[in-house]
């Protein structure tokens, strides 16, 4: 725990207050815009951490791990890994976010226990492992985060307290820390046992040996076509798509002609998760189609569902269909994407042109969702009477056996614009 007078940390970010209580560390919000943050002069790499945090229930707040801040990023701006402390209604507490750069890296949007093991207003137990490329997270003793990712391998510590309202601030909502203890020497020896958590790798084009074992495979290998053709049928496209440093783009293209045209995976997939990292240009549209049936000449039908990949402050797609249905994430002309995973924030999460977003299919027999960046936007049962009901007012209605297909094949749209995908996998349910 910081000592009295804080020696060794600094304070930095907006004007939250800090100081030492007895055994306690209590960061006060007060009236001024931006994050605080209570950050050590230290920096460590690998480590084992654990502190008690109690919060009050209007303010969120966290712990910093390998941070990071440098006037060449943001005018000097604390960024990086950190780990949640959550007490509204959504409860991700020990989630893992990437402070102004990447947004979630582990949400507990499929963490029920985690959420649950979370006390709105009493002191939580943290624990942070950070060994090698790798950070775990838990929450009074319930495994709650598991990434592998190779941004940054140190850095320091910081205590958030993050900015409120000017009406909310002004009260003065309180967190308070206690307990800080950390192991700096061989931590991997005191690292907790394996667990059943699902575990997201944030590599480029590559797997973990969690992932492997979970069931998870590359559908595209960072630097060939194998695996893929040209959903028209034949070989993969001679000009229009290409690959370079580990990114599939397909390029801006003037006209029609001059496009290479959509790509399909060689395969047909039946219930499974597919996950694909994608990066838009300025007013880009392009899709992730999935259960496509066969087409003509040997090809693949480029008619069916389609995960919208679209900027919508740009692209004029956004305000055309019913209700925002062409929207990034959406299914495209028929549900319009929402969050479903937090009550009380329901925008959309989602990088801007530019920055790399990641899109999650899940298909498990009628069931099928869509999600953006760790949160659920889309959820829907195929053949049911309220998608055959939106199937009729859209632009579908007259495709015969629309949606129909339970074993098709993946699809990459080519429609003009620029858009870069990596990490494109999937497992088999």
């Amino acid at each position: 725990m910081p000592k009295p007078g804080l020696a060794g940390w600094h304070r930095t970010g907006g004007n939250a207050t800090y100081e030492v209580v007895g055994d306690e560390l209590v960061g006060r919000a007060v009236v001024g815009k931006g994050n605080s943050w209570l950050v050590s002069d230290q920096l460590y790499g690998d480590f084992i951490v654990e502190f008690d945090a109690k919060t009050d229930p209007t303010l969120n707040s966290g712990m910093m791990i390998r941070g990071q801040s440098r006037p060449d990023y943001r005018n000097g701006v604390v960024f990086g890994y950190q780990a949640e402390i959550d007490p509204s209604s959504r409860a991700w507490s020990a989630g893992l976010y990437d402070e102004q750069r990447r947004q979630w890296l582990y949400t507990l949007g499929r963490n029920e226990a985690a959420r649950k093991a979370f006390r709105s207003s009493d002191w939580n137990h943290y624990r942070v492992e950070a060994i090698g490329n790798r950070l775990r997270t838990f929450v009074n003793g319930v495994p709650a985060a598991d990434i592998v990712d190779d941004t940054d391998a140190r850095g320091f510590l910081a205590f958030q307290v993050h900015a409120l309202p000017d009406d909310v601030a002004a009260k003065g909502p309180e967190v308070r820390f206690k307990g800080l203890r950390i192991i700096t020497q061989d931590p991997k020896r005191y690292a907790m046992p394996e667990n059943s958590l699902e575990q997201q790798g944030w590599q480029s084009n590559a797997l973990t040996a969690a992932e492997r074992r979970a069931g998870w495979t590359l559908l595209w290998d960072g630097r060939s076509s194998k695996g893929w053709r040209a959903a028209k049928g034949g070989g993969f496209p001679a000009h229009g798509w290409t690959m370079a440093n580990g990114v599939l783009t397909v390029e801006k293209s003037a006209t029609e002609a001059a496009r290479g045209g959509d790509i399909a995976t060689a395969a047909t997939y039946q219930d499974f998760e597919l996950s694909v990292d994608f990066r838009l240009s300025e007013g880009a549209n392009s899709g992730i189609k999935y259960l496509l049936p066969p087409g003509p000449n040997g090809g693949v039908s480029n008619v069916g569902f389609e995960y919208q990949l679209l900027d919508d402050a740009r692209h004029p797609d956004a305000k055309m269909g019913r209700d925002g249905n062409r929207t990034l994430a959406s299914l495209y002309d028929l549900i319009p994407a929402r969050n479903l995973s937090d009550p009380d924030s329901p925008g959309k999460r989602a990088n801007p042109p530019g920055e790399w977003n990641r899109a999650t299919v899940l298909v498990r027999g009628n069931h099928v969702e869509h999600w953006l960046n760790g949160f659920k936007v889309v959820e829907y049962e195929r053949g049911s009477a309220e998608l055959k009901a939106l199937i009729a007012q859209s632009k579908f209605a007259k495709a015969a056996g629309f949606g129909e297909t339970a074993d098709g094949a993946i699809l990459l749209q080519d429609h003009g614009d620029k858009v870069d995908f990596r990490s494109i996998k999937l497992r088999r349910f």
